[in-house]
């Protein structure tokens, strides 16, 4: 398995987005498809693995200030888990926030995602408040202070 990684900053290929949301489909099973969640938020970046022509993985967030930046949205597709893609999925997103002067990344997650629970905790986050949102469903809120050496590790 050769896998790539690509780091997309601007408008996404329609090719690029029909991807995205078969995945995001998959992994949360969710009716409303990611284009319409996707409008609103502010500039969007998108970190994905490819495997071949295919999108097997991606991050997605969005600054929430000049210093801080929400990685909002990720998954990997099941049957390419457990092969540290989702791990280098956020060490590129990571690598990228340092370069371009983040001081800090912000997720949520839920306890029953607690595969990326642990690999945010394993990734140097700490658990930083948990609140319930409008939903009713209670969320982890976790940060990571980046450092600004292009050779800090994730």
């Amino acid at each position: 398995m050769t896998l790539t990684y690509h780091i997309y900053n601007s408008t996404l290929d329609v090719n690029i987005l029909d991807g995205l949301q078969a995945l995001h489909k998959t992994i949360f099973g969710e009716v409303e498809d990611l284009s319409s969640k996707m409008t609103g938020k502010p500039p969007l970046v998108v970190v994905t693995a490819m495997d071949a022509e295919r999108i097997i993985g991606y991050k997605i967030g969005y600054a929430l200030d000049n210093n801080t930046f929400y990685s909002w949205l990720g998954g990997v597709y099941p049957r390419y888990r457990n092969h540290g893609i989702a791990s280098t999925l956020m060490k590129k997103q990571h690598h990228y926030l340092r370069e371009t002067g983040y001081k800090v990344v912000q997720t949520k997650t839920m306890n029953k995602w607690r595969g990326m629970l642990v690999l945010n905790i394993k990734s140097g986050f700490d658990v930083v408040a948990i609140c319930t949102d409008e939903k009713g469903l209670h969320k982890i809120i976790l940060e990571k202070h980046l450092l600004q050496s292009a050779n800090a590790s994730v």
